[in-house]
């Protein structure tokens, strides 16, 4: 693979990243396109990273759809395709992790300790691996790229993080792999989170602007919803992943807060964010 971008990439050539763990759906292919429209090469990496998995989440029931994966990557033009075992990836005697501190405890690596810590060290691997001019997340992580942009400011890496937004099914529902799990009645259910978020930017665009009564808010709207449980419910920086007391007025419009939440619906965790 190494190789391949190295040969792929040639003079003045920009090389685009987008990587994932397979069960591709329409938020995915969303990256491919950003990627096709920004750069000359595309390469694309299926890789369920085992380091990133707590020992009672679901490693060993995530979804798996490799050769559809495959057909719709080859449909949308992706230029080369890594898909590595974990003996690749992790030989045996790896000792050596990349961790991003405080950060990584935030949020998602709160209620998944050791999580960011897996996601940081094979995002690292891939970047040593492919080289890559650019690399392109989706906005739903929003706590894993702020740990992922501080790691590459921090580690000088020569890449580009680029965020793309959130792709929703046509109700709200950010779209994910895990939603797989979902019975048509969970389905139905977890349209909470959505309307918790839209809460509380409605509320926001209103003159809102303390943030301990806006997530008081949000997390009312989980009433309605029995049956789902909230994980945690937070606005805080962007960049920092710190919680904020109130909301400013971002310069140009700019973001100034994340507004995330993570929530169980039966026994799958989903997640979702605004910006405001």
């Amino acid at each position: 693979m190494h190789a391949a971008c190295i040969a792929s990439r040639g003079a003045n050539r920009r090389l685009g990243l987008v990587p994932t763990m397979g069960a591709l759906h329409e938020g995915h292919l969303s990256l491919v396109r950003a990627a096709k429209a920004a750069c000359d090469t595309v390469a694309a990496s299926i890789f369920v990273n085992p380091t990133q998995f707590g020992p009672n989440e679901d490693l060993a029931r995530y979804p798996c759809s490799f050769e559809r994966d495959c057909d719709m990557l080859e449909r949308e033009g992706v230029d080369l395709l890594f898909a590595p075992s974990v003996d690749e990836m992790y030989p045996a005697g790896a000792i050596t992790w990349v961790t991003v501190e405080e950060l990584s405890c935030k949020l998602d690596g709160r209620s998944r300790p050791g999580h960011f810590r897996g996601v940081t060290t094979v995002v690292a691997k891939l970047f040593h691996i492919v080289e890559p001019d650019s690399a392109f997340f989706g906005q739903k992580d929003a706590a894993q790229i702020a740990v992922i942009r501080r790691m590459v400011r921090d580690l000088n890496f020569p890449v580009e993080v680029v965020v793309c937004p959130i792709v929703r099914e046509p109700d709200g529902l950010a779209m994910s792999s895990r939603n797989a799990y979902l019975s048509p009645e969970q389905r139905k259910q977890a349209l909470v989170m959505h309307r918790s978020l839209m809460r509380v930017e409605k509320l926001a665009r209103e003159g809102e602007r303390d943030a301990t009564k806006l997530v008081a808010m949000g997390k009312r709207e989980f009433g309605s919803e029995n049956s789902v449980r909230v994980d945690y419910f937070e606005i805080v920086n962007p960049d920092t992943l710190d919680p904020l007391k109130e909301i400013s007025n971002g310069a140009g419009g700019s973001a100034t807060a994340l507004v995330a939440v993570a929530a169980y619906v039966g026994t799958t965790r989903l997640i979702d964010n605004i910006l405001l």
